[in-house]
């Protein structure tokens, strides 16, 4: 049995806040500049360009990517024969959020949804755990920003639409949304569980590298034709036109229940930001 003090797990929760929302990705801006490359707008390639400039520029000066720091989502794979001492795990994750969003002069975000007041430290946190074999605990904190949350959804399809009907909302989820979510954005995409699951699938779509490939062959097949799809709507870069709309599509499946067809939708903006340890 591998015990971890809690206080470990706030502290590193605190430094992966700060770390995602000013140290964007390589995969990211390696996207950036391959679809720069191919992106026939002047204005889309311009914004592009100063996409990646802003990222630099976030990295040397240790300051957000974007003015909007996100809620904290926090995804931990906790290894079975790991033991936390020391205190209660969840709130050591709320403390990590609120030490990491003030350490780091991160916008607080949080607010009760009637009053709009603003909880002041951008807790509570969003936690996914899963129980896995092993010793350690694999941490990612994914900071959501408002914009591409807001553009995302959750539908019951029923089962005779299909994979044509997959293809078809998806696409014209990303159409209605045009420049809202800051495009280029991340289409994660979550097929069967519930309605729920379906929503988590789509999240942690959101989560894997830009330039790699489903291990499933009939999905990657669907990324491929709704990512082809997609950049054909002319959206382009910051919603200026082009062809670069989507960095990527991601998709995770799970079987259903035989009367359903759940779908999840959930857009990630061009500030892809997630950081991950492992403890």
């Amino acid at each position: 049995m591998k015990e971890i003090p809690v206080s470990e797990i706030t502290a590193t929760v605190s430094r992966l806040c700060i770390e995602a929302n000013i140290d964007l990705g390589s995969d990211v801006e390696e996207a950036f500049r391959r679809m720069g490359e191919t992106e026939p707008s002047p204005t889309g390639k311009e914004v592009l360009n100063l996409l990646l400039e802003n990222a630099a520029i976030a990295r040397e000066e240790r300051m957000p990517i974007c003015q909007d720091t996100g809620l904290a989502v926090i995804f931990m794979e906790i290894g079975q024969d790991v033991h936390f001492t020391g205190g209660d795990l969840e709130a050591a994750i709320h403390e990590g959020v609120r030490q990491g969003y003030k350490k780091g002069y991160l916008r607080k975000s949080t607010c009760h949804p009637f009053t709009r007041k603003n909880l002041g430290d951008n807790t509570p946190a969003i936690i996914h755990t899963r129980i896995v074999p092993g010793d350690k605990v694999h941490l990612i904190v994914e900071p959501k920003g408002g914009g591409s949350e807001n553009m995302s959804r959750v539908v019951m399809l029923s089962p005779s639409d299909g994979i044509e009907g997959i293809k078809a909302y998806v696409i014209q989820r990303v159409k209605e949304s045009g420049p809202n979510p800051c495009p280029p954005i991340v289409v994660g995409v979550g097929i069967g569980g519930t309605f729920e699951r379906a929503a988590f699938l789509a999240k942690k779509a959101t989560l894997r590298p830009i330039g790699t490939k489903n291990p499933d062959p009939d999905l990657e097949k669907l990324e491929s034709e709704i990512f082809d799809a997609v950049n054909k709507l002319g959206i382009g870069p910051a919603g200026l036109g082009g062809k670069t709309t989507a960095l990527a599509v991601h998709i995770e499946m799970m079987p259903c229940h035989i009367a359903s067809l759940p779908l999840a939708v959930n857009i990630q903006c061009h500030a892809g930001r997630h950081k991950e340890a492992i403890l």
